[in-house]
């Protein structure tokens, strides 16, 4: 059997000597380094979780900047996560009426929406920034991610049209941080390369970029937006192996960073597929596509997209071809000798085999594909229900101690009066509680927390109606009847008794209100309380 392997591996040529190239050796090392994803990954989230436990013992004048810290560790790691502590910076930043932490927050909303691909979005939160009483760094930063907006916009758009209307826009922003950037710092020439590059001049651009790799000290995250876009300018020059080793060398250090908004490894993709390179160009848009995901970019899912069909085609195309090409050989070894017969249909065998080992392999796959997203739906929903049991154990508390207040406030009344025996006035102090008040003080307590929780909800539930049945809820009511019968559903509390005790109403006047909210809804009514669950928390 031992020379029949040999035999075959000199007969067809099998064994390829090649020699180690600079992109190969940097390839291996990038391989390397995803292999360690995962390491990487756990060393982001233990940073994360320290600084959730800080939050427990921080002082309220000191969140601001916690959150902020916060939000740089998810900015370019989870979509979600980091437009939440974005909104958390503006919630603070209000609540101490500090504009510049203001437009801080906002800037920094901004440049979370950008990352996603709301353009729009981040322009209309940017353009509400009053620049003129900002300091400096933050007028920089205000200018810096106003230009990346409109270079964005224009490589999304791909619009004629638009497009020098952007580029001289982004390129009057990089001017404004500019003049308020020192010459030497690596952010002047991280801008002033943008600002080439959109103006075709590639030499100045890489003289830059490669300047700031040189003369600097980068972080992870820095470096890799730098070797980045040095390896798209040297592939506009056609220097194809020098774009290579640039991208390369940006996806290591943003999987180093778990950078997972990112398009340094799709491009290398891209460049490693046109040089027949399939394997690793399948291997590396799986991973563009897994981070893609991961972050929840829009506009990079799209991206993934458009070029992972191509890819993963070409791979199946170059494996069907090895395959012919493998029984052809056999063929040919049945005709030389018997021997060789029986060893092609022991590979035929084995071909077999592999054939439904890999259809046991996809349909595996495929149920654990859809476990993931079951248990997906499963954590979101985990997620909503603590965040509904973290506010309203807080509201039940407050209440409470409300309540407590009252009656020991009551009793004191009480004692008093008898002690004074003044037990006329006892009645007056009973008949002085005004229930209808306490009742209407608890639902808008209630109504106060729910939105707080579904700020959406009133907008979503209107939807559901023609213009003429919305609700129109009167000045300084959060909710009435029929949307808070809803809200309590929306809640999980199916069982109209229940409902009934809580709104103090009885059954039959429940049962009515739901079914006249129903015959007007545009909503079927069966798909009716499945749609009100169907609306998501903040």
């Amino acid at each position: 059997m031992r020379w029949l392997l040999l035999l075959l591996f000199l007969v067809f040529g099998m064994s390829v000597t090649q020699a180690e190239t600079p992109v190969s050796e940097a390839l291996n090392d990038l391989d390397q380094v995803l292999a360690d994803r995962d390491r990487y990954i756990q060393q982001k989230k233990a940073r994360i979780d320290a600084l959730m436990i800080e939050k427990r013992h921080i002082r309220p004048e000191n969140l601001f900047f916690l959150y902020d810290r916060i939000y740089n560790e998810y900015k370019t790691f989870i979509y979600d996560s980091a437009f939440t502590y974005a909104r958390n910076m503006q919630h603070e930043a209000y609540r101490l009426k500090d504009p510049t932490r203001i437009a801080y927050g906002r800037i920094k909303l901004a440049f979370i929406l950008l990352s996603s691909g709301m353009f729009n979005e981040a322009l209309d939160t940017l353009h509400a920034i009053h620049e003129r009483q900002l300091p400096d760094t933050i007028r920089t930063e205000l200018y810096s991610v106003l230009a990346r907006t409109y270079y964005d916009l224009v490589d999304f758009n791909r619009d004629q049209y638009f497009t020098e209307r952007y580029t001289q826009l982004g390129n009057q922003y990089v001017d404004s941080a500019l003049h308020y950037l020192g010459t030497r710092s690596s952010e002047y020439l991280h801008l002033r390369s943008m600002k080439h590059l959109r103006m075709n001049n590639f030499q100045a651009a890489s003289a830059d970029l490669e300047r700031m790799l040189s003369a600097f000290t980068l972080t992870d995250a820095s470096l890799a937006i730098a070797a980045s876009t040095l390896g798209y300018i040297y592939q506009q020059q056609g220097r194809i192996e020098d774009a290579k080793l640039m991208l390369i060398r940006a996806s290591m250090a943003d999987n180093r960073s778990s950078t997972k908004e990112t398009l340094a490894i799709l491009n290398l993709a891209e460049l490693l597929y046109k040089d027949g390179d399939v394997v690793r160009a399948y291997a590396y848009v799986k991973h563009a596509m897994d981070d893609a995901n991961f972050y929840g970019a829009r506009h990079r899912k799209i991206q993934v997209a458009a070029i992972f069909p191509i890819i993963e085609g070409n791979k199946l195309d170059t494996v069907d071809r090895q395959r012919k090409l493998l029984f052809a050989y056999a063929l040919v070894i049945t005709v030389l000798s018997i021997i060789t017969v029986v060893f092609a249909v022991i590979i035929y065998k084995q071909f077999k085999k592999i054939q439904e080992a890999d259809k046991s392999i996809k349909e595996a796959n495929a149920s654990l594909q859809e476990s993931n997203k079951l248990l997906q739906e499963v954590n979101n929903h985990l997620m909503e229900a603590n965040k509904i049991k973290e506010e309203y154990i807080g509201f039940y508390f407050n209440i409470n101690s409300e309540y407590l207040v009252k009656i020991e406030a009551f009793k004191q009344a009480i004692d008093n009066k008898l002690m004074a025996k003044k037990y006329d006035d006892i009645r007056f102090v009973v008949n002085n509680i005004n229930l209808k008040k306490e009742r209407e003080d608890l639902y808008f307590s209630f109504d106060k927390i729910f939105l707080k929780l579904f700020p959406d909800f009133v907008t979503t539930f209107n939807s559901f109606f023609k213009e003429e049945d919305r609700i129109v809820l009167k000045e300084g009511q959060l909710l009435n009847t029929e949307l808070r019968i809803f809200a309590l559903i929306r809640m999980g509390i199916h069982d109209t008794e229940k409902i009934a005790k809580i709104l103090d109403y009885s059954i039959n006047t429940i049962y009515n209100y739901k079914a006249r909210v129903k015959s007007k809804s545009l909503v079927p009514n069966e798909e009716f309380e499945r749609r009100i669950m169907q609306i998501e928390a903040i």
